[in-house]
């Protein structure tokens, strides 16, 4: 983990960030001018007081002074919550597009949800990085340099113990922020973690409720849980020893000044007007090391989703073919040559070798998790193998145009996502520009004519986020008419009757039957329903494929 208090990354990947930040630097000079001004004109008014006499000049000045450090404060937490939310909305839109660059293969299973704690979680907060620690970190540098500048006219012996002792400061922050940024990186991987598999256990409870198993998840959950919370309370207990050390340090410091100069003016070896000023700004020049010290702690878990988010979004894509590379022919054999598939912690497909003939209807069937959607990645693009090659009408996926390959695809993934726009829109989704006509007869293959004839506008009507409106079948019919209306030769349908009942199941298969027709199919399936017209069936467990021959009636394995 980057351990700097600002990482020069973020200048490079948010360069709208750099103005304001440039200000923000203004804005501390100017914080740092206007303390000595203040002491200045403070200590003279005092001195005179003293006397029975009232500086109006310094009084004045005082009063400026203090109306002009209110609106610096107004302004620097202004820029700065400009800034928090610059970056913030750009590394977001960075985290976004690696997804899209990427594809959905990336972002499987855990990463998924560590993501989504990074994109939500993580970068807000970036907030107390931004309007707490980095002000102070300015200040921290522009007004100890001020205050040391003005008292070394005014008393250099007092200057010399400040510019001594100021060290301490930031050494003692630096022993203790080591054991801080440990812990704080404990905590962050986490809360990744819980985020991760909470998510992945919300998207699988269906399964977990049938199986009986999710009550054994929830107490995972809550033993993940927690373990963050033992790792937040360590954090939390550092930061508060820290705050307490650099306290003492400080008021150590300021006292190291403060008795020399009162036993000198009791002595009369110093004006009562220089020693108002040294006792004003000396607890001035360590105030700004002391918040910063104590805001960066509160700032760490900001810090960390920072790092991870600046490199998670500068991940290395896998190379893209070369420009005017080759582009597969999806009329001709597509061939699967010792493709394994490994992640992390587990091996998806195993040396798979594989012949897709023209126009063959192949089904995949196997438990979950066997690797049966991950041949149709693979396919689609989305999942790269770890070695073995797959090739199309003799030209290797590797170095094909990838756009003009999936162009030749019609993809019905297991739960096909609708948008917040019209009917016609989410079917056109790919294919803007299909004629009215066209639009029509996929509506008609698929099946969708009673539901079109059922919505108060037809095509044009609004549907909400997920096809809210639409039952489970309409909107897998709807996946259906995308396909339709796309008219490739190479159809890939992921388990498309999955959480259907026995009337949606039928009309699906129907149309399913009908969209296969005269192209080569692979149909992920659990139900023996799919399997009825497959000229082969594979069987994927434990990441080997193995054929199974039909039953001479078509109704299944045998």
């Amino acid at each position: 983990m980057n351990r700097r208090p600002f990482d020069p990354r973020l200048l490079r990947r948010v360069p709208a960030a750099r103005r304001d930040l440039a200000v923000l630097a203004l804005l501390g000079v100017l914080a740092a001018g206007l303390i000595v001004a203040q002491a200045t004109a403070l200590a003279a008014v005092l001195a005179t007081a003293v006397d029975g006499r009232l500086d109006r000049p310094a009084l004045a000045g005082f009063v400026v002074a203090v109306a002009a450090r209110s609106a610096l404060v107004w302004a620097q937490g202004t820029v700065s919550a400009r800034v928090a939310a610059t970056v913030k909305a750009t590394l977001r839109a960075d985290l976004l597009g690696a997804v899209g660059r990427h594809g959905p293969g990336w972002v499987a299973g855990q990463r998924a949800g560590q993501l989504a704690t990074l994109a939500g979680r993580g970068l807000d907060a970036l907030d107390a990085y931004f309007t707490g620690y980095l002000p102070q970190l300015v200040l921290s540098v522009t007004v100890p340099l001020a205050v040391l500048a003005r008292v070394v006219f005014a008393d250099w012996s007092s200057a010399v113990i400040i510019a001594l002792t100021l060290p301490l400061i930031p050494v003692f922050g630096a022993l203790l922020g080591w054991q801080a940024q440990a812990a704080t990186e404990r905590q962050w991987r986490r809360l990744a973690l819980l985020g991760g598999h909470f998510l992945d256990m919300v998207a699988g409870l269906p399964t977990l409720r049938a199986f009986g198993r999710a009550r054994a998840q929830t107490d995972v959950v809550r033993r993940m849980a927690d373990g963050h919370r033992v790792a937040t309370m360590k954090t939390l207990r550092i930061a508060f020893l820290s705050a307490l050390v650099l306290e003492l340090v400080a008021t150590l410091s300021v006292a190291l000044v403060a008795v020399p100069v009162g036993i000198r003016l009791l002595g009369g070896g110093l004006a009562l007007q220089t020693a108002l000023l040294v006792l004003l700004l000396t607890p001035e020049a360590y105030l700004p090391l002391r918040s910063a010290g104590s805001r960066f702690h509160a700032s760490m878990e900001g810090l960390a989703a920072l790092d991870e988010a600046l490199t998670v979004s500068a991940a290395p894509v896998a190379p893209r073919a070369a420009e005017g590379a080759a582009t597969p022919d999806a009329r001709g054999e597509i061939r699967f040559e010792g493709v394994t598939v490994a992640y992390e912690r587990t091996t998806a497909l195993r040396d798979v070798t594989l012949t897709i003939r023209p126009g063959e209807r192949i089904a995949i069937i196997g438990p979950s998790g066997a690797g049966k959607s991950t041949l149709l990645g693979l396919l689609l693009g989305f999942v790269t193998p770890t070695s073995g090659r797959i090739t199309v009408d003799g030209v290797d996926l590797a170095t094909a145009d990838p756009d003009a390959w999936r162009r030749q695809l019609a993809w019905v993934p297991q739960r096909a996502h609708l948008f917040a726009a019209s009917l016609a829109d989410n079917i056109r989704l790919g294919a803007p520009d299909t004629p009215a006509d066209a639009l029509a007869a996929a509506v008609h293959d698929a099946a969708l004519d009673d539901v079109v004839a059922g919505l108060p506008d037809g095509l044009d009507t609004l549907l909400g986020e997920r096809g809210h409106g639409l039952s489970s079948g309409q909107r897998q019919r709807v996946a259906l008419a995308r396909a339709f209306l796309r008219a490739a030769p190479v159809v890939l349908l992921d388990e498309p009757t999955a959480r259907l009942d026995t009337a949606a199941e039928s009309v699906v298969l129907d149309a399913t039957r009908r969209l296969v027709a005269g192209r080569t199919a692979l149909l992920v399936a659990h139900r023996p329903a799919l399997l009825a017209d497959a000229d082969r069936i594979l069987r994927v467990e434990d990441g080997r494929v193995t054929e199974l021959t039909p039953e001479p009636t078509g109704k299944g394995p045998r």
